[in-house]
């Protein structure tokens, strides 16, 4: 991969990492903030390693939920006695509650809300479209200014992360791309980003026909087609579904709680730490600073 040669990762000052309780410290200096679950060992056989996309690689759609939830309240019928904020807290739980599964799955739910209370709903396929509708007036004028060159595509792209997929197909590692986003949708904005050449044909996404993709399916797939168990499965996501299925498995989970408002501030969102360790993530990060000394912790080159 040519573009691991020439990689160049931004100099950024560090604060130095909280200390660790006792039963989580490794031997390892991190530059930033790494914190283990006592669920985490070494995995030197780790061979396939599957990342999320949309917060855990790229950010081109940073903000999504802010088009999602006014939208879920807008469709929303008022009962009696609900205030704007219950509403909207209720429409942001359900949103929440189903992310990283495909967006169709939200928009059921959205569906199922809106008839609980007494309203005849769209069909969600309806409530997907206007969805995307909306997130693209959002999200054009970045796909926009990355194709003509006004913006760096590292500016939507979390903070090492290609630098991390380079030490990874270093070390031999297969990597996999699976997003609840349509697959046409994550394909082209990996294209863009320059990141589709680390998966080869090995990108998956939410379909037309909703019950024919999942992650779980995606994990299985991979088990399955390289005769591998889920010790040697590695998985990076910002989203309950992919840590849960890969823990299902037996595999090693990593939460990227990134904070996509604030790419390279090395700061973790609290909310997605607190999901995603709920969940059994085996350790938290909030990008990739720390790639180096993560792997080779994870890979059994240094001393736990």
């Amino acid at each position: 991969m040519g573009v691991c040669s020439t990689l160049r990762i931004p100099a950024i000052a560090f604060a130095a990492a909280p200390a660790l309780p006792k039963r989580m410290q490794f031997g390892h200096k991190f530059a930033g903030k790494v914190e283990f679950s006592g669920s985490f060992a070494q995995r030197p056989a780790i061979s396939h390693v599957l990342f999320d996309f949309d917060g855990t690689l790229s950010l081109i759609r940073e903000g999504w939920p802010e088009v999602m939830v006014p939208m879920f309240v807008e469709m929303l019928p008022r009962i009696a006695e609900e205030t704007d904020e219950q509403r909207r807290q209720l429409c942001y739980d359900d949103i929440m509650r189903l992310n990283g599964k495909q967006t169709i799955y939200q928009m059921i739910q959205l569906a199922e809300r809106i008839k609980a209370r007494g309203a005849e709903p769209k069909e969600p396929l309806w409530y997907k479209k206007e969805y995307l509708h909306r997130l693209g007036e959002r999200i054009g004028s970045r796909i926009e200014d990355v194709r003509s060159g006004r913006k760096s595509r590292e500016d939507f792209v979390v903070f090492g992360a290609r630098a991390a997929l380079c030490n990874l197909a270093a070390r031999g590692a297969r990597l996999y791309l699976a997003s609840g986003t349509d697959e046409a949708d994550v394909k082209r904005e990996a294209e863009l980003l320059h990141l589709s050449e680390f998966f080869g044909p090995h990108i998956y996404g939410a379909k037309d026909d909703y019950k024919s993709f999942s992650k779980k399916m995606v994990i299985e797939r991979i088990l399955r087609a390289n005769s591998i168990s889920g010790e040697q499965l590695l998985a990076f996501g910002d989203g309950y579904v992919e840590i849960e299925n890969t823990k299902q498995v037996g595999g090693l989970a990593v939460a990227v709680a990134s904070d996509e408002a604030n790419n390279g501030a090395g700061r973790i969102d609290e909310w997605k730490r607190q999901r995603l360790l709920g969940v059994g993530a085996d350790v938290v990060i909030p990008d990739y600073r720390d790639h180096e000394p993560l792997f080779d912790l994870i890979f059994g080159q240094g001393d736990a």
